[in-house]
Formats: structure tokens, C-alpha cells, sequence
């Protein structure tokens, strides 16, 4: 989709005359009954309707591709020399390619082990040398040094090419000199969209993210575009990448790009218990197949977010297979002739809604079309109304797709507060850095806008909640924002399950929004009798006094949060830390509690800290224990824990706390990764 607008200036007499209108573009696939794409139509031949109005076609082009017929191959024997420095160029935008079939390879090696990358880089090759036919032009991007780098836009030069992918084996020339897009220079986020370093940390939203920026690159070009991304597996952290996820989708829908991702592991065998690379895992599981059934799960795992990214985009991806070619010939022999259908959209309105587009071929019956389904108008935050306002935060609610202007993060947790009840406190945190918009803007205050809902596993709604947050933007407190960012906390109490959570947060100056979605579990710890019950553990560096303006959105709040939140003590919050990002200039805080209803007894329990880096232990504390219960019939027991991290090196670790009843004899552990910075 293009979005083009047009002013027109009365220079005799002084007036201006504004005027802006909508041109959508969509690509066709045509087919007939048994599969082949239908030649020969017509602008005539098609009806265009948008939300029922008819559209008139104003733009009309038929992309042939004749019968694929390989050039002349490139002997294998053939050197090629490597260039001395790659060049990070763009995607032109402004190029138009009738006729040309457009194949784009992506090459992710921050994910591929160096066998990987040869296996990938060697069927690229392969493909160029042999199999590249005179209708296809062909790019190469890699993600490496933390961006996206394009190292070669689109072009049918197979010895340019055949240049570029040897250079990236063999390595650029040490001596020759670097210009500004230096790779290797520090990470800025910019690549992803993305402008907080603190919000780039979790690797699997940092891949996503690049794919994203990927698609957003190649959606300057009108035409229908393969990226074939080439990736040693991708797996999500859970339910913590969703939103990233649909977010990388949605941008290659609206780009028209469709993902072709290929496994570079190829056929993988793998031994029952692991390899020599990690040590050997230990207890029942061994003799269970527990065990060997997790090398297994674990491998599907990474396969199956690359199925996603292909079904979601009308690609294919290629698993288990060592012909990693292969990958590349399904994504060219996919893309077959195909119309581009263009028309001003007689719907004028910049509301910023969903329209529908139907396209039909009345005259061919029996024909199948492949397009997409519509796109979301154009928005003018600035001349909405309240009611209207209010209705678009409703609607983004409802969207399938998340809104990503905004970058948040999220974080849940569960307290139980009786036998049946558990306080769930959710932590929303953005950068920041993104209300510089409004701040430039000239405005000396911003609200930001905070929808949410929670269902349970069946789509109902349990719970929901409706708040703002006054931001000041001028003084001391525009200075603070770039250093730290918003945080917006709530609560709510749910009964043992499982849930859906989706939060919406707007700039109420900018109209910026984001949304953060993910299902969560909490658990039923009265049933819990191998370990001992636990809650969640919150790792944090901060805490805040409740008077704190930046992080209460409203005051009316203070009383039951004291009352209701365990975070807070002592007129002191515990803010956790939702992207787990830690100084070493500051401490650094445990909170969890543990759980004794079915005891006479209140019994001692300890706790204690170990820091791994890889597989080895860096650092652990020493046990901590306490016996003091609250006064309730849970016998809740709460564990503290405050430690300093200058000891340790700037690095990423994988954080371990563990819980341990001496007399009751079980225990209880939880992990989670971390980074330290200066």
C-alpha cells in the first residue's frame, strides 16, 4: 500500500488549496481451476469494491514471468574474488522492476554457529552458480553487529553476488577502512524501531524485531517480495515474544513481503541425552526418557516459530532437510505472473480504520484470487474528538495485531492471598526516550492513556482496567525521562488459571500507541506438594517512595496498594524490573514469598542467590533464612534479599534463586536471564 498526498498552491491568489487522497496498491495472484495463473485479463475484468463502495482502477499492470530457464551456469571451478570492504547500501525505493521476480536472502548470523553459516552461504552459491534464472533479481542483508546491513540491493549480476556472499565467509579486509556503518560499532536499537537499549536485551525480540525491520525495507517496492531467511531455529521465550512476534508478521503483510525461512542446522540427529557440548543431565529423568523427550521438544521448539513466520506470510519453510537450496527454489518457483491493481480510495476520511477490499473476476468463474484483504486508513491524532479518542483506544483493544509505535514491556507476578485468591500485580514500563515527540513538540505535559483486559482460557472476560498517567515534561523531570523510563503498575485478583493479558498504552499528545499481549498462568499452590510453594520471585534495583509522582497514576491508589500489594513496605515500593537490566552501581533486590497453610509450625526456610554465566557458577550467596510468618493462614513467609553486583563483570548471566525447607526436606528454584551493565 502507497499513500501518496497532493497540495496545490494558488500562487496568484494567495490561497491554498489542500487536497490528500489514498492510493492502495495490492498485488493479485490469478489462478484457474488446475493451479495456473491466468494470462490476458484486463483492468476491465476486475471489480474493485472498498467496505462495499466501488473503486475505479487507475492503475494496471500484468508481471510475466516466462518459463524459468537458467542462464548460462557459473563453473564451480571458477575463483571468486572477495571485495576488500562490503558496502551498506539500502533498498531503493524508488525503483519500479516489470517482469522480475524479486528473491531477497536473508542470512541471520548472530543465531548460526560458523558450520551453519557455511552450509547457508555454500547453498546460496550453489543457487546463484546454477539454479538463478534471467527473470530473477536477487539482494543479500544479514543481520550481524547488531542492525540490519544490506550489502547488496537487488540486481541479476550473479558475479557481484557470488562477490558479496564470499566476502561474508572469508571475512572483510582488516587494513581497509571502515566507514560510519561500521557493524561492529555499539548497538543503538535504531534498527528495530526501537529507541532504548534496555528494551533490545531479550535476543529472540532482537531477531524478530530485525526480521521486522527487514520486511519494512523491502516494503518501498510495489512488487511482491520472497525473503528467504536462512536461521540456525528460533524459539520464543514463552508467551514473552508473541507481541514482537505478530508485530513481525503484520509488518511483512503490510509490506508484501512473505517469509521463506530455511534451518541451516539441516537434518539434525542428535544423541538421547545431549551432546559433548553441555554436561550431562542428572536424576530420574535420565531413566524416564524425560530427559531425551526435552532434546527433542526443545529442537521442535526452534522449528516451530520458523513454521509460523512462513504460514503467517504465505511462505514455506524448509526443516530438516540438508538441501538448503531448496529453500530458495520453493520460494522462487512460488512466486508465478501476478497483477498489480492500483486505485485512489474514494473514502477521504483519516480515521485511521479498518477498510475492507474485495476484488472479484465476475467474468471467470471458477477463478482463484489471492490478495490482501484491506488496510488501515491513515490517522490525524490531532483533530480527534474525546468520544473519538476513546473509541480508538476500544478498537486497537480488539485489533488482532498489536500497535508497536509505542515500545513497552511487561511484567507479571502472583502473590496468594488465601486459599482461593491470588494478587496478580502487573508492571508496565516505556521508555522514556519515547515521549521525545511530544516533549519537541512544545508541550509541557502529557497523559498517557492505559487500556487493559484480562480473559481466562475460554475468551471471557474476567477483569479489565481504565487509567492515566500525568507526565510532566518540562524541569527536572524532562531530564529524568531520558535516563529512566515510565513505569505504570496495577493489580488484580484472580482465581488459580490460566489467562490472557493485553495491555494498550497511548501518548495522548503524540496518539503514539502500543500494546503488550501474553498468556500468563496462576498456578494452584495448595496442590503443590514436591516443592515448596512459592510465589513469584521479583528481581529489582529500585525502590521508590509511594509519594513518587513518576510512578503512581493515581492517588487514590496508595491506600490499597499498601494494603493489598505485597511489593510494598515500610511506605516503600519495590518496583521489579521488567527487562531485567541491572547497574552495577546499584543494588540489587530478591523479593518472594513462600507458603506453610498445611503446617502447625511455622518452619524455617533459606534462600539464596547464584549467578551462571554459560555453565559456570560466577557467584552465590551465602543462605539467608527466616521463620517470621504474617499473620495469616497461609503462614506466609517473606524473603528478602539485597545484594550489590560490582563484583561482577559486565556480562549476561542467567540468575538463579533457590529455596530450600531443611526439616520438610524439599525445595524449590527459579531462574530467569539477566544483563549487567556499568
Amino acid at each position: 500500500m502507497r499513500i501518496l498526498a497532493f497540495l496545490l498552491v494558488g500562487l496568484c491568489s494567495g490561497q491554498t488549496f489542500k487536497s490528500t487522497t489514498q492510493l492502495v496498491v495490492e498485488t493479485v495472484n490469478v489462478k484457474d481451476k488446475s493451479g495456473k495463473p491466468i494470462a490476458g485479463l484486463t483492468a476491465k475484468d476486475f471489480v474493485v469494491t472498498e467496505d462495499g463502495v466501488a473503486q475505479e482502477i487507475k492503475f494496471f499492470e500484468y508481471q510475466k514471468f516466462d518459463a524459468v530457464v537458467p542462464s548460462s551456469a557459473i563453473p564451480s571451478t571458477q575463483r571468486i574474488v572477495p571485495v576488500p570492504r562490503l558496502t551498506r547500501t539500502q533498498i531503493a525505493g524508488d525503483v519500479h522492476y516489470r517482469d522480475r521476480r524479486l528473491l531477497a536472502l536473508y542470512f541471520d548470523l548472530t543465531s548460526m554457529p560458523v558450520p551453519d553459516q557455511v552450509r547457508a552461504f555454500e547453498a546460496a552459491k550453489k543457487f546463484i552458480r546454477t539454479q538463478m534464472s534471467s527473470v530473477d533479481l536477487m539482494a543479500v542483508m544479514a543481520f550481524e553487529g547488531g542492525a540490519v546491513q544490506v550489502f547488496q540491493d537487488f540486481t541479476a549480476d550473479r558475479a557481484k553476488l557470488l562477490s558479496v556472499i564470499e566476502t561474508m565467509i572469508v571475512g572483510e579486509d582488516e587494513n581497509a577502512p571502515r566507514d560510519s556503518n561500521d557493524p561492529n560499532k555499539a548497538d543503538t536499537g535504531a534498527a528495530f524501531g526501537q529507541n532504548d537499549s534496555e528494551f533490545n536485551i531479550f535476543f529472540t525480540d532482537r531477531q524478530l524485531a530485525a526480521l521486522q525491520t527487514a520486511a519494512s525495507m523491502l516494503g518501498r517496492l510495489n512488487e511482491k517480495k520472497s525473503l528467504v531467511y536462512f536461521a540456525s531455529g528460533l524459539r520464543l521465550n514463552g508467551t514473552s515474544n508473541q507481541a514482537q512476534l505478530q508485530a513481525t508478521v503484520n509488518a511483512a503483510i503490510r509490506a508484501g513481503v512473505s517469509f521463506w525461512p530455511v534451518d541451516a542446522r539441516g537434518l539434525v540427529a542428535q544423541a538421547p541425552l545431549g551432546d559433548a557440548t553441555r554436561g550431562s543431565s542428572g536424576g530420574l529423568a535420565m531413566y524416564t526418557g524425560a530427559a531425551a523427550n526435552a532434546v527433542t521438544s526443545n529442537l521442535q521448539r526452534t522449528q516451530d516459530t520458523l513454521w509460523t513466520l512462513a504460514a503467517d506470510t504465505g511462505g514455506k519453510a524448509l526443516l530438516d532437510s540438508n538441501d538448503l537450496g531448496r529453500g530458495i527454489v520453493n520460494a522462487q518457483q512460488a512466486t508465478e505472473s501476478y497483477y498489480i491493481l492500483g486505485y485512489y480510495s474514494t473514502n477521504t476520511n483519516e480515521d485511521g480504520k479498518f477498510r475492507k477490499v474485495v476484488i472479484s473476476l465476475p467474468g471467470q468463474a471458477g477463478a482463484g484470487l489471492d490478495y490482501r484483504k484491506g488496510y488501515y486508513g491513515s490517522k490525524v491524532f490531532s483533530k480527534f474528538t474525546s468520544a473519538d479518542k476513546e473509541r480508538q483506544l476500544e478498537d486497537a483493544l480488539r485489533l488482532g495485531d498489536p500497535v508497536t509505535d509505542l515500545t513497552i514491556a511487561m511484567e507479571i507476578s502472583y502473590f496468594q492471598l488465601n486459599r482461593a485468591e491470588y494478587y496478580v500485580p502487573v508492571v508496565v514500563k516505556i521508555p522514556g526516550s519515547e515521549l521525545a515527540l511530544a516533549r519537541k513538540g512544545g508541550a509541557e505535559r502529557t497523559l498517557i492513556d492505559f487500556l487493559g483486559e484480562i480473559k481466562d482460557e475460554y475468551g471471557s472476560t474476567i477483569s479489565n482496567v481504565r487509567d492515566k498517567v500525568d507526565i510532566k515534561l518540562s524541569g527536572a523531570t524532562a531530564a529524568e525521562l531520558s535516563r529512566r523510563p515510565i513505569e505504570y503498575d496495577t493489580g488484580f485478583t484472580l482465581l488459580p488459571g490460566k489467562y490472557k493479558i493485553k495491555i494498550l498504552a497511548r501518548d495522548a499528545e503524540t496518539g503514539r500507541m502500543g500494546t503488550f499481549e501474553m498468556a500468563f498462568v496462576v498456578p494452584n499452590l495448595n496442590k503443590e506438594v514436591l516443592r515448596v510453594p512459592i510465589s513469584s520471585v521479583v528481581l529489582s534495583s529500585q525502590r521508590v517512595d509511594m509519594r513518587e509522582a513518576l510512578f503512581n497514576a493515581s492517588k487514590d491508589k496508595e491506600k490499597q496498594a499498601q494494603v493489598s500489594n505485597p511489593l510494598v513496605f515500610e511506605g516503600m515500593k519495590l518496583i521489579p524490573s521488567v527487562t531485567r537490566v541491572f547497574s552495577k552501581s546499584k543494588e540489587f533486590f530478591v523479593y518472594l514469598q513462600t507458603y506453610q497453610q498445611e503446617s502447625d509450625v511455622v518452619k524455617p526456610v533459606f534462600a539464596y542467590v547464584t549467578f551462571y554465566r554459560g555453565q559456570e557458577k560466577v557467584f552465590e550467596t551465602t543462605p539467608m533464612g527466616s521463620a517470621d510468618a504474617m499473620s495469616n493462614r497461609l503462614k506466609t513467609v517473606a524473603l528478602q534479599m539485597r545484594l550489590p553486583l560490582a563484583a561482577l563483570e559486565t556480562s549476561e548471566y542467567l540468575c538463579q534463586v533457590t529455596v530450600v525447607d531443611p526439616k520438610g526436606g524439599k525445595g524449590a528454584f527459579w531462574q530467569a536471564p539477566i544483563l549487567v551493565v556499568p
